[in-house]
């Protein structure tokens, strides 16, 4: 039996738990990044793979989602839902474009402060809501407009004075590099993400969330394929070794950083595409860039980070533009339930209506 559309609520639980994953994974993982670096990690392609190598992990929740499908509809349930190539070849597509932005990204993470490659990444939104509005037609009101603009703004902030965060064993043109790298990260995935609504706009069958699984699953497939040629003609197998032994926190605890780096970026990148599925891709950007301060936090008390004058205002803005977002969404929430609300006593006045006209016929008739 096929696999239904989820209900309202079920959709919302699935919300919740996604917009949690997203937030540990987008919170965490740059931390494991910058811990990996800092502690004396320099295999870019490494890094870049661990990104989306994690997939592994994917299968747990899949094959638990497969067990309650089976018990909801029946034995004849099947495994695997995607029915369409082209989905599957979308999904490499992205993959491929997730790879590259993952370079990017770990060259960015490895080369800047914490707390400012956050900040930069902020402007994803601004690139999200652009590429949204080109594949989706996605619809902006004032409020989503002014949010957008503050939280680019935001990361824009830090590309003025620059110098004053540039980590004493770093040179200032490594920091550029880095910042450029994060910049790009932010346009590569900013198309990312509306890129994978479009294709839930147009797979001619039910999405579910056993399909988003599956999207993810390739994507990741596609993505660490790239990294892992990458690490081999760059040698970095046979530098893992090496690297551990000489890890300041010592060899086990390099593999442990690697392996939660995996699971933390697998838990970003799920969750941000199951928000997709349960609302859409601009919702998926303003919680990466909301949760910005958590990892600001973060990196400033693991790594001793500075909290310049720039953060600050930064940090503001990114705080007022998502305020700015979610305000508008319970407004046009609050709106859409006094419109269904309006809708819903007209159709029971004419319902009354046509029962009172039924009866009047029938008086006439008889008479």
């Amino acid at each position: 039996m096929e696999e239904k559309a989820m209900s309202k609520n079920m959709k919302l639980l699935v919300l919740v738990i996604n917009c949690l994953m997203l937030g540990i994974g987008n919170c965490i993982a740059p931390i494991t990044n910058r811990l990996y670096s800092v502690k004396g990690g320099k295999r870019i392609w490494l890094m870049c793979a661990l990104e989306t190598a994690g997939f592994p992990f994917l299968f747990i929740p899949y094959l638990v989602y497969y067990i309650y499908r089976r018990r909801k509809y029946g034995p004849e349930t099947k495994l695997l839902t995607m029915s369409s190539w082209k989905i599957a070849f979308y999904c490499v597509v992205i993959g491929i474009l997730t790879g590259l932005d993952d370079l990017m990204d770990a060259a960015g993470v490895s080369k800047l402060p914490v707390s400012t490659y956050s900040l930069v990444l902020a402007s994803q939104l601004g690139f999200t809501a652009l590429f949204a509005r080109i594949l989706v037609k996605q619809k902006f009101t004032f409020l989503h407009i002014n949010a957008i603009i503050l939280l680019t703004a935001g990361a824009a902030v830090l590309a003025f004075n620059s110098g004053s965060d540039v980590p004493t064993n770093e040179s200032r043109g490594t920091y550029v590099i880095g910042f450029l790298m994060t910049l790009g990260v932010a346009v590569l995935y900013g198309f990312v993400l509306p890129s994978v609504e479009l294709i839930y706009k147009k797979a001619k069958q039910t999405i579910t969330y056993s399909l988003v699984i599956e999207m993810q699953i390739i994507i990741s497939l596609s993505a660490t394929i790239l990294c892992v040629v990458g690490m081999v003609i760059n040698n970095d197998f046979q530098a893992i070794p090496r690297e551990a032994a000489s890890f300041e926190l010592g060899q086990t605890m390099y593999y442990l950083v690697l392996a939660a780096d995996a699971f933390l970026w697998q838990l970003f990148f799920l969750g941000a595409i199951g928000v997709i599925f349960c609302n859409n891709s601009i919702l998926s950007g303003i919680l990466i860039s909301a949760l910005l301060p958590v990892s600001e936090i973060l990196a400033v008390f693991m790594f001793g980070e500075k909290f310049t004058p720039e953060k600050g205002i930064s940090l503001f803005l990114a705080l007022w533009g998502s305020v700015s977002y979610f305000y508008e969404e319970a407004k046009q929430d609050k709106e859409k339930k006094r419109i269904a609300e309006h809708e819903e006593k007209e159709l029971e006045r004419i319902a009354q209506d046509e029962y009172q006209f039924t009866d009047i016929t029938q008086i006439v008739l008889q008479k």
